[in-house]
């Protein structure tokens, strides 16, 4: 379906009154839709975007409501402890809602983890209030307000003021019919004194198919909150792929991420987090690796407004064959955010004479009485490090093996359920091997 013939057919406001949307939801979809046809791509620099496919697709499903009994792949199984009672996840597969566990004992402390469909229907002032009201504006640019208008997918977590969730949250998103396109919102919030650790997997079953994939999420820290936000994403080489992640944090609050990008397919990846009140933090680790003839762009920005925020940002990134990635970190300090602290790190290293990454470290500060700074390298594997374990009778193969995953390690080891950590592994493994 072209985008003229969305037009044409009234498309939105059929599947949004189908789906018992709220009118609210119906308006917030067609304001967006105004916007698709006015606004630009957005800016990515060192990347020429404008010859992919980001909104162009043949067939469309909106939410699917209920639980749905498919048998799971093996894929999705191999990151889930299905057989733990106690363990919290929801498994979403194309626009079905799969599977959805949560403690009891957390129901009853009002947390609220549910597909984005349901918490619409059950919560409809609560989500209002946070989408894409704080964190992702809908009209920032023309995918921001392609993804407003389109939302079939998602979920919902909340965590009420004063509760602190031990254990994990886990979603697995699962793109299964990839003809049609999966735009996913995804909002966590932490309220006052609260805390959380949410993990999530993006998984593509068709490897052959093309598709395209808008994700945003927004991840919001409310005064004195913490969110360790996790994250593994490994769609196909055929999946064109928009990610949005942004984080809003409020006032002695911290987000920390921990990130795996391992899509294979072009993909440009958003982290931006927004420092809003003072003593706020964050902490950005991001690994990739790219191979074949993908072309990725990674920019983590931190942007500080809070006085006394600190922000650090450490990215690194594996490239082989003729894949071109290129890492933008930016550390933003405002006028009014004294006694803040901007650091970043960005590595990257070669496994390829046509393979090309770029680490662009960028510090802009506004105010006086700060601290910054950044390292940047670009490099292939050190023959030094080759040649000592390869002189302790380890193959070469094996020896730049054990060096990737030492280089990448910063990251894996962050992200805190043991089946997610080990799939990263896994990926890493296959990509780069």
């Amino acid at each position: 379906m072209a985008e003229n013939l969305i037009i044409k057919d009234d498309f939105i406001r059929t599947f949004s009154e189908n789906g018992n949307e709220p009118k609210w939801l119906l308006d917030f979809r067609t304001a967006a839709w105004q916007k698709v046809a006015e606004l630009d791509l957005p800016y990515v620099d060192k990347t020429k975007i404008n010859r992919w496919n980001f909104t162009k697709f043949d067939t469309f499903h909106a939410f699917k409501p209920g639980l749905t009994d498919e048998e799971l792949d093996s894929k999705v199984t191999g990151v889930l402890d299905l057989e733990n009672k106690e363990a919290n996840y929801y498994v979403q597969v194309d626009q079905h809602p799969a599977r959805l566990q949560l403690q009891a004992e957390l129901k009853e402390q009002g947390v609220i983890f549910e597909d984005l469909h349901s918490a619409i229907q059950n919560h409809p002032e609560l989500v209002k209030s946070y989408l894409m009201t704080q964190a992702v504006q809908k009209d920032e640019h023309k995918l921001t307000a392609f993804h407003a208008a389109l939302i079939n997918g998602g979920v919902f977590l909340y965590v009420p003021k004063n509760v602190e969730v031990k254990a994990p949250i886990q979603a697995v998103f699962v793109q299964k019919n990839i003809e049609s396109p999966l735009i996913n919102h995804n909002l966590i919030i932490a309220d006052d004194n609260s805390s959380v650790t949410y993990v999530e997997n993006y998984i593509t079953l068709d490897e052959k198919t093309a598709g395209i994939v808008n994700i945003v999420e927004e991840v919001i820290a409310n005064q004195n909150a913490r969110i360790t936000f996790g994250a593994v994403d490994n769609l196909s080489s055929e999946v064109t792929t928009y990610i949005n992640r942004r984080g809003h944090v409020g006032a002695d609050s911290r987000l920390e991420w921990a990130l795996g990008l391992m899509n294979d397919g072009d993909t440009i990846n958003e982290n931006n987090t927004n420092l809003i009140g003072a003593g706020s933090s964050s902490d950005v680790k991001t690994v990739t690796v790219g191979r074949g003839k993908q072309t990725q762009n990674v920019t983590t920005r931190v942007t500080h407004y809070g006085k006394a925020s600190i922000g650090t940002i450490l990215s690194h990134g594996v490239m082989k064959d003729s894949a071109t990635t290129v890492f933008n970190g930016i550390g933003h300090i405002k006028h009014g955010a004294s006694k803040s602290d901007a650091q970043q790190e960005s590595r990257v290293l070669m496994l390829s004479s046509k393979a090309r990454g770029d680490a662009n470290p960028i510090l802009l500060i506004d105010e006086n009485d700060v601290v910054a700074g950044h390292a940047a390298s670009v490099g292939r594997v050190d023959p030094v490090q080759m040649f000592y374990l390869m002189s302790r009778g380890i193959s070469r193969k094996e020896a730049e093996r054990l060096i990737i995953h030492g280089f990448l390690d910063p990251v894996v080891r962050q992200l805190p359920i043991e089946n997610v950590k080990l799939m990263l592994r896994n990926v890493i493994e296959g990509k780069v091997l």
